[in-house]
């Protein structure tokens, strides 16, 4: 039974004017834990042999629903990805562009032309790999498009909507691994007419482009001021081993900034919005999802549309969603545990909700939070030398096995999620940040999501974290 939350605080830096959040509450929670381990985490350093094992293989998920299907993911620059091999970018550019996201995506859930919405609590698996504001999008599926298919390497992104793949003939495309998607080879694609209810709902939602000719234009411009535009319209969809007809997706006949710089297809919006994936599919996969992201380039991970909405192993928490921005999902983080001992936070401090972000690296946090956070990590790190100019980064040279102070997130029920080494340490850092204003709107990243089946059950109204999953 749903029931309205009023939330006082949910604005951002500079929003002041920001009218309060409504937060309606779905479904039911459990009251569970899942972890990794105990009070501390340990990990071999990069360099080991422990540590430089491959494994490809893909991990075990859950069987989908009737209909679904899982497939694997996998990190864009290491060895199991599709794509061909490129120079990974740089811990210092991925938090630059990381940053950009972040913004990006706080703006669209706050609503900066005209206040905030309402927020509302609210199947196939793919392989996925892991890709880098558009350049943080660090996952890849393989599909196929068109009747015949033809193979296309695009990122996912839970925090977009519209999907696209480069198209002939195209002015301003990237190199790409695939050869580019040609409509005219396809016997089932359709460009969408000015007139049609696809393109007035694309244009309803700030992505239409006008029309060329009669066909509907669509343009999506990423918080990196990277963009894509070209015809929308529809094809034939394989996702592993089933076919979803009628597809909606952009044709992209130009690309700018950073989508110019990266080798996949295009992009696969998992967000909430009409367009999505998800959406598209509900009538027949249900709307749930999940997914698992591997915790380093060695390593598999997995997609699943059509997941089961059983809870068994997960832990559970209500999911939020903003009726001004559909896009997004969102959780209620309510403590954090350092070491298994809470830190003393006012829950006021939590009175915004915290999007789950696939595209987003680091984990955003109300500064009062980050700062115990960060005080109550370096106590427990006293035996390494900090690094970098920074009291949060630390020396890890000449050790064969590193311990860390455990961190979990506790979020609304009392769903307690203990992260994994990697999600709490990143290049030697500690992989949180704050978000500039205890007021605002935290970003869970995919950083804390490796490692854990991250279930959203939209239909329910729930988010589910099931441990050690890849």
């Amino acid at each position: 039974r749903a029931r309205i939350l009023n939330l006082q605080h949910i604005c951002i830096s500079a929003m002041a004017s920001i009218s309060k959040l409504l937060l309606l509450l779905l479904c039911t929670y459990h009251t569970l834990v899942a972890h990794a381990g105990d009070d501390l985490r340990s990990y071999k350093p990069v360099g080991s042999p422990e540590s430089a094992t491959v494994n490809c293989s893909q991990p075990k998920a859950a069987t989908p629903s009737s209909g679904g299907v899982t497939v694997p993911l996998h990190h864009r620059h290491g060895p199991c990805s599709p794509l061909p091999s490129t120079k990974a970018p740089t811990w210092e550019e991925i938090l630059r562009h990381d940053q950009l996201r972040a913004a990006y995506v706080t703006r669209k859930f706050s609503g900066v032309k005209g206040g905030a919405g309402d927020v509302e609590q609210s199947d196939v698996t793919l392989p996925t790999r892991l890709g880098t504001s558009m350049s943080t999008l660090e996952y890849v599926i393989t599909v196929g498009i068109g009747s015949p298919a033809v193979t296309q390497t695009m990122t996912i992104d839970t925090g977009s909507d519209v999907s696209w793949v480069q198209c002939k003939p195209c002015s301003q495309c990237r190199s790409q691994a695939n050869p580019l998607f040609d409509p005219s080879s396809s016997s089932t694609y359709s460009p969408f007419s000015c007139s049609s209810a696809a393109c007035a709902q694309v244009s309803q939602d700030g992505q239409g482009n006008g029309c060329s000719g009669s066909q509907c234009q669509y343009i999506v411009t990423y918080g990196d001021q990277s963009s894509t535009a070209g015809t929308y319209s529809s094809d034939t969809l394989a996702l592993g081993s089933i076919t979803v007809r009628n597809f909606q997706f952009g044709c992209s006949q130009s690309n700018s900034g950073l989508l110019l710089t990266q080798q996949t297809a295009g992009l696969m919006g998992l967000g909430g919005g009409a367009e999505s994936l998800v959406s598209q599919t509900a009538g027949t996969l249900g709307r749930a999802f999940s997914y698992c992201l591997p915790p380093n380039p060695g390593s598999r991970g997995f997609l699943t549309l059509g997941a089961p909405t059983s809870t068994s192993g997960f832990v559970t928490t209500p999911m939020y969603r903003n009726r001004g921005a559909l896009t997004f999902y969102a959780v209620r983080l309510q403590a954090i545990r350092v070491g298994g001992r809470q830190l003393n936070i006012p829950a006021s401090v939590f009175s915004a909700v915290s999007i789950v972000d696939s595209g987003t690296i680091i984990t955003r946090l109300p500064p009062t939070a980050y700062s115990a956070l960060a005080s109550a990590f370096k106590a427990g790190m006293k035996r390494y030398p900090t690094s970098g100019g920074s009291d949060t980064c630390f020396d890890f040279s000449g050790q064969s096995n590193i311990s860390v102070p455990s961190v979990a997130l506790v979020f609304s029920g009392g769903a307690v999620v203990n992260l994994a080494f990697d999600g709490i340490i990143q290049d030697g850092c500690l992989a949180f940040t704050d978000s500039g204003d205890d007021r605002s709107i935290g970003i869970i990243g995919n950083v804390q999501q490796r490692t854990f089946e991250v279930l959203y059950d939209v239909g329910g109204g729930s988010f589910g974290f099931k441990a050690g999953a890849c």
